[in-house]
């Protein structure tokens, strides 16, 4: 218990687990209450029973017959409670990190692992994407904004052929290179399947609903749910699978921060990686994935870097994260473009998703893990400012070009 405490004070968890303790110790005491006065009720069943042959008045055992079976309802409605509560209580834990993690308070105390690529030299200042974008007639904020509000796009003509080829390209590459399953899953889901992953009931504020459905935050919720209430052999661990979505988040408390472009939008584009692993293999898997995410942006010649997050801004289910960040030369910082985490057994435990080999007598839980393959939105950011010409052109990545069908993005008007 004191090494969990340690964990989740590393990571910044304010939840005390005292109270989960005192509220099992009650849960504990409430069962054993109930447990003597039904072991007393059928002594006094038995009592009844062997005196009824003989005649006699039982009317005050028959009452406190009922009075024991009226007061052992209570206690198992008081069972019942406290249960729902530890279970509440206990949903809002974050996962525990693991051991190769570093300890930090925060994003300054991430270590960078590697970066690849160099920066571009420009004999100009290059200009936001956004900038790029509206100057050349692609990227449209106002349209959206009337038609829906802040932080949603319109792309127009070669934007939205830009947007539609990476995707393309994203999914191609992890099919056919990476051996990826491509699955098509809905973009609503329901509470079972968002709590099972994490997003509830912690991140209830950062989700978009409807009466009956919650509007997909990532692929990694519904993918995921694909195997939830099931046991997988073994021998089809790792499942990689890889799925295209529109995501849809709230981004509460992000008022005033990236308001601008396609950085922190309410609705945009994905890519998404999801594994489900074996426990012995799980951390392999982490750094494979995440060497997949990072082949799309070496394709598309787009300077990165990895770091891995410390203690302190680690996410609420992950054990593990690398963050991808591309560089973003008009704003001279590196921006997260790809997550990729390893949740071990937290969200398998949640969901109830187990594998068990031929020779096993007993089920194990499975090991999750995820990463964006990539964020599309932030994608066609990175290439507006990397490959923008001081003509205001851009030029097309040459992995993308067969997608595209031309080498430049010019004005459409």
């Amino acid at each position: 218990m004191e090494l969990v405490k340690t964990a989740l004070k590393n990571r910044g968890a304010t939840l005390g687990l005292d109270t989960l303790m005192e509220k099992d110790n009650e849960r504990r005491s409430l069962i054993g209450k109930a447990e003597e006065l039904k072991a007393a009720r059928n002594q006094f069943s038995q009592k009844i029973s062997r005196a009824k042959g003989q005649g006699g008045d039982l009317e005050q055992e028959k009452a406190e017959m009922r009075r024991i079976s009226d007061e052992i309802k209570s206690l198992d409605t008081q069972i019942r409670e406290v249960e729902a509560a530890m279970e509440l209580f206990a949903m809002e834990i974050p996962n525990i990190p693991d051991e190769s993690v570093p300890i930090g308070s925060g994003s300054d105390d991430n270590q960078i692992i590697r970066s690849w690529g160099e920066k571009p030299q420009f004999d100009f200042v290059p200009k936001d994407h956004w900038d790029v974008g509206e100057n050349l007639g692609i990227l449209d904020f106002k349209r959206a904004a009337k038609i829906t509000g802040a932080r949603f796009t319109v792309s127009w003509g070669l934007g939205s052929r830009l947007e539609r080829s990476l995707i393309n390209f994203m999914l191609d590459v992890h099919t056919k290179e990476h051996g990826y399953t491509e699955v098509w899953t809905p973009f609503m889901t329901n509470k079972d399947s968002m709590t099972a992953t994490g997003q509830l009931p912690k991140f209830e504020e950062e989700l978009f609903r409807t009466d009956d459905f919650y509007l997909v935050p990532t692929a990694e919720v519904p993918v995921t749910n694909l195997y939830r209430d099931e046991t997988l052999p073994e021998e089809a661990l790792p499942i990689k699978l890889v799925a295209y979505t529109p995501c849809f988040r709230r981004e509460a408390g992000s008022y005033g921060k990236d308001t601008r472009g396609l950085i922190r939008q309410h609705q945009f584009n994905k890519v998404e990686l999801v594994r489900f692993a074996h426990p012995d293999h799980s951390f392999i898997d982490l750094e494979e994935l995440t060497a997949e995410a990072e082949e799309i942006l070496k394709k598309l010649g787009l300077h990165y870097r990895v770091v891995v997050l410390c203690t302190g801004d680690l996410g609420f289910s992950s054990a593990k994260t690398y963050d991808i960040e591309v560089w973003m030369p008009a704003q001279g910082v590196y921006r997260e473009i790809s997550s990729c985490s390893n949740f071990v057994d937290f969200q398998s435990r949640r969901g109830q998703i187990r594998f068990k080999s031929k020779q096993g007598k007993k089920s194990e839980l499975c090991h999750t893990l995820n990463g964006s393959g990539l964020a599309v939105g932030r994608t066609v950011a990175a290439i507006l400012e990397n490959y923008q010409l001081k003509d205001g052109t851009v030029r097309v990545p040459e992995a993308l070009k067969p997608y595209m069908g031309v080498d430049l993005i010019a004005s459409i008007g």
